[in-house]
Order: structure tokens, then C-alpha cells, then sequence
């Protein structure tokens, strides 16, 4: 038995599908660029580094060589930091969720990992660990890639590590 459309309202399903696949694809796309902007704005970490980590415990300070790798993968939309020093081995995931317009720092070590929220304020990246612990991220005037540990101690942000890293040289 042949099959009898009504032509006109045929052809409008046929466009109201057309424009909801449209739109559901353009949506997609659309958060995708609105994630890879909001990780554009982390681009200054973007690099091969290599400088001085400090640590400061109980008044004193001890320092290190570190290497840090940072790139984008997955078309910008994730951020990967690989940091290697005498003290440290660490792998670093951020990303940007619009859902929550919130950045997520993820590091994985030997001894463990974690998913901690950022944000990007006044030119710098800041992680909270908790009320009490903070990381910062930022670039000096003078290219510097500088990162820090800060605890809060008596109403006060103290640092306990501290780096400074220059772009690392070929010979490096």
C-alpha cells in the first residue's frame, strides 16, 4: 500500500528536524569555544621551563632545579603541566567546566591525586585547595613563570614553596 504524505506538512517536519540537529551541533560547538577561551586565558603557562623551586620550612629554605612542561592537547581544551624536579614528580590536568564556570586542576602523583577548583583573576591563576591552601600561577614582567604555594597562617598568606622559571634553553 504506497505511503501518502501530506507534502507541506511533510517538508516542515522535515525542516524543524533539520534546524533541531542544527542547533543541538551548534550548541556543541559553542561550548567548546567558550571552554577553549576561558583556557586561552592560561596560555602564558604554555612552555618548556626550567628554574628554582624553594621550600620554606620551620625558617628555612632549601632549593631544587625543576623542569616544567606545559601544552595544550585536545584542541585547547585541556591544559597538561608535567612538572620534574629532586623533589618532585607531577602530572597536572586542567580544565574548564562552562557548566559550573569553574576551572579544575587535577594533579596525579606516586602517592596520589586530586581535583581541586580555580580561578583566573587580575592576570593569575589560583587554585584552593582548601581555606588555608592555595597555589598561584602568573607570569613576571620580566617572563618569568612564577608559582607558588601560599597557607594561611594567623590571617595571613604565607608562602611554602616558591618558583621561578625561565624558558628553557636548547642545550638544556
Amino acid at each position: 500500500m504506497p505511503l501518502h504524505h501530506n507534502k507541506p506538512e511533510y517538508i516542515f517536519k522535515i525542516f524543524v528536524a533539520i534546524l533541531f540537529i542544527s542547533l543541538l551541533s551548534s550548541k556543541r560547538t559553542y561550548a567548546q569555544q567558550s571552554e577553549k577561551e576561558a583556557m586561552s586565558k592560561l596560555s602564558f603557562l604554555i612552555g618548556n621551563w626550567k628554574g628554582s623551586s624553594t621550600s620554606f620550612k620551620n625558617g628555612t629554605q632549601s632549593s631544587v632545579t625543576v623542569y616544567e612542561e606545559v601544552k595544550y592537547i585536545m584542541d585547547g581544551n585541556l591544559l597538561i603541566l608535567n612538572v620534574k624536579s629532586p623533589n618532585i614528580q607531577l602530572h597536572t590536568i586542567i580544565n574548564y567546566s562552562l557548566k559550573d564556570s569553574t576551572y579544575y586542576y587535577q594533579p596525579f602523583s606516586k602517592t596520589g591525586s586530586g581535583k581541586y577548583k580555580g580561578q583566573f583573576q587580575a592576570n593569575q591563576f589560583v587554585v584552593y585547595f582548601n581555606d588555608q591552601r592555595r597555589l598561584v600561577f602568573e607570569k613576571t614582567k620580566d617572563g618569568e613563570f612564577h608559582e607558588y604555594g601560599e597557607k594561611l597562617e594567623n590571617n595571613i598568606w604565607e608562602k611554602y614553596f616558591e618558583d621561578r622559571l625561565l624558558p628553557l634553553s636548547k642545550k638544556d
